[in-house]
């Protein structure tokens, strides 16, 4: 198993020139996120994720999880390492000050959290939940509900989960059957099953607490009779202090293709009179509430996918510069190392780009929920909503498939040996493969895009950004000298490909939504593509400004290859993808299930 080193230079590289972090750091509540104290984050994440978490992720992944009388036992060092994480503030980061946060912009807290993810991703997936959990009490909570959990699961002295998923109801959350029961005490009593329940059980804090959707007895059927409880591990009393435990426990652990240091569990409520639970909000609003938490959780797992891929990177990149064998192709006797083979460059260089492209994605989402939080001005902060809302499912969806693609280059890199499990490449990719299903399958990310995001406004949000792929096209062209002119050309090609792909998709929605629904994954890795692509050449175009103004680190050259490179092979996917737009999505839409 490869160090872990955190790539702190290229995420400063795009905080500050793509995605605007000066900017972003300007904005009202943003003042203590000085370039010297995000500078320190980072430094300061990546000595935690190099030195404590990365170690345990292949001897984690070896040893699993435990279940033992009911309590779930993580791997070794797991404990000690999630109590450094507390005590390093590190839950804290991205929440507002007046509910213990540091205040710092989420697109640096997701900066960061791309390093737990890369360096142990089934250890990060206990505070993503976590996070999310924050997100959804903080929006929807009662003033007494945060009192009572806030501060706790703030500095992730308390852990919390998402329960949704049954045996009956997976993507289809309106046929869950979990049940509610009201008391004249206005609290409630639940029972039922859930599954797939990441970290559900564990030892690494004193109390869980679970955002559970049930229904109550006179909910009318379907999602619209779903609501939102909180149910914790231990009952506490007004002031916190952890009481009985509550009716409810694992009942068993998911065997597992990757993430095995995770565990999935299998969760039993009322098995033994009923399961007390809060309300959250009001009865019959649990999917709305419940999205707030899943919307963060997706961005964090199109996170969680650039992770993996720079790990997998990292590690094939090692194995290719000591691997020796075969001679080269320039001539010569001796063995060379394998990175000075063509077919090993074009793979490192297929990997790297994609990374880069994925990563600026992520982050480009993560700053327009910071400006659409926090601008001052009410249209620039619906605009950057709805940009984020456009881009999050793409950042879920396309990112997290990337993970898998570059996980899978990387066993290829390291040939037969990465088919062996003590090289650590296979974890990679078994880790990865379970990214593009949670959290809502990429094909359910691809209806969102289509059926949510792209209808709602009749195009409007994807027609303006592609309008500011375009103008960059524009400007960059007229300002010689700023970008390759092996990239613009193919950028403008391909952006114009997904415009004519925006307009038949819409025009499918009315008149033919099976052939919408068939377009929608290719639509969508056509979006990732291209959006990648105008991010890639800003970074090529920022690369050369610095080296014009006298900066000729081998860092900016290679931005610039490596975006060349995008071009060059990534950007005409997008146009051949606007064939499966247009023409194969009927050729789906009208297949029978007879026909198979």
């Amino acid at each position: 198993m490869t160090h872990y080193s955190a790539p702190i230079d290229e995420m400063r590289f795009v905080l500050q020139r793509i995605v605007g972090l000066d900017a972003i750091t300007g904005l009202p509540g943003y003042g203590e996120a000085t370039p010297d104290v995000v500078d320190a984050v980072l430094n300061e994440a990546g000595r935690l994720a190099s030195e404590v978490l990365a170690p345990l992720n292949h001897p984690g992944d070896r040893e699993g999880c435990i279940l033992e009388n009911g309590v779930v036992r993580t791997p070794q060092g797991f404990t000690e390492a999630y109590r450094l994480y507390c005590e390093g503030g590190w839950n804290a980061l991205p929440f507002p000050e007046e509910i213990g946060g540091q205040g710092l912009p989420w697109v640096v807290a997701m900066a960061v959290q791309e390093m737990w993810h890369a360096a142990n991703m089934a250890f990060a997936l206990c505070p993503t939940l976590n996070q999310g959990a924050v997100e959804l009490l903080a929006s929807h909570g009662s003033p007494e509900q945060k009192a009572l959990f806030l501060d706790r699961l703030v500095s992730g002295t308390w852990t919390g989960t998402m329960n949704l998923t049954e045996p009956q109801a997976g993507s289809d959350v309106g046929a869950l059957r979990a049940r509610a029961v009201r008391h004249a005490d206005g609290s409630y009593r639940l029972f039922g099953q859930k599954i797939f329940i990441t970290y559900g059980e564990h030892d690494l804090a004193e109390n869980i607490v679970h955002m559970v959707l049930a229904r109550t007895p006179d909910a009318p059927p379907g999602i619209r009779g779903v609501s939102l409880f909180i149910v914790p591990k231990f009952l506490m009393d007004a002031n916190g202090a952890l009481g009985a435990r509550n009716d409810l426990r694992c009942v068993s652990l998911e065997h597992k293709l990757g993430i095995h240091a995770s565990p999935t569990c299998v969760m039993a409520f009322g098995d033994e009179g009923g399961a007390v639970g809060q309300l959250v909000g009001e009865e019959c609003r649990g999917i709305e509430y419940m999205f707030t938490m899943m919307n963060n959780a997706r961005l964090s797992i199109g996170i969680q996918g650039v992770a993996i891929a720079e790990r997998a990177y990292q590690q094939a990149l090692s194995y290719a510069r000591m691997r020796i064998q075969g001679r080269s192709p320039d001539g010569g006797n001796d063995s060379v190392p394998i990175i000075r083979h063509p077919d090993i460059r074009r793979m490192l260089l297929d990997m790297r780009a994609r990374i880069e492209a994925a990563r600026a994605l992520a982050y480009r989402a993560a700053a327009a929920l910071d400006v659409g939080r926090r601008h001052p001005d009410a249209d620039t902060r619906r605009a950057a909503l709805d940009l984020a809302d456009l881009l999050i499912p793409v950042a879920k969806a396309w990112c997290t498939d990337i993970g898998v693609e570059v996980a899978s280059i990387g066993l290829q890199v390291h040939g037969g040996t990465g088919f062996i499990e003590e090289t650590g490449a296979a974890q990679h990719y078994r880790d990865a493969r379970i990214a593009p299903i949670y959290e809502g399958t990429n094909g359910i990310q691809a209806a969102d895009l289509v059926f949510r995001k792209i209808r709602r406004d009749d195009g409007r949000c994807a027609r303006a950004f592609i309008g500011e792929i375009l103008g960059f096209v524009d400007r960059a062209d007229a300002a010689s000298g700023t970008t390759s002119a092996a990239i613009l050309p193919r950028l403008k090609r391909a952006a114009d490909a997904l415009a004519a792909a925006t307009d038949h998709v819409l025009r499918d929605l009315d008149r033919a939504p099976s052939a919408a629904a068939a377009a929608a994954t290719p639509y969508l890795r056509m979006f990732g593509i291209v959006t990648g692509g105008y991010l890639m050449a800003r970074a090529a175009a920022e690369a050369a400004t610095a080296r014009a103004a006298g900066d000729g680190s081998a860092f900016l050259a290679g931005k610039e290859t490596t975006a060349r490179f995008y071009a060059e092979t990534m950007l005409p996917m997008a146009e051949g993808l606007l064939v499966s737009v247009t023409d194969a999505s009927r050729t789906v839409s009208e297949s029978l299930p007879d026909h198979f």
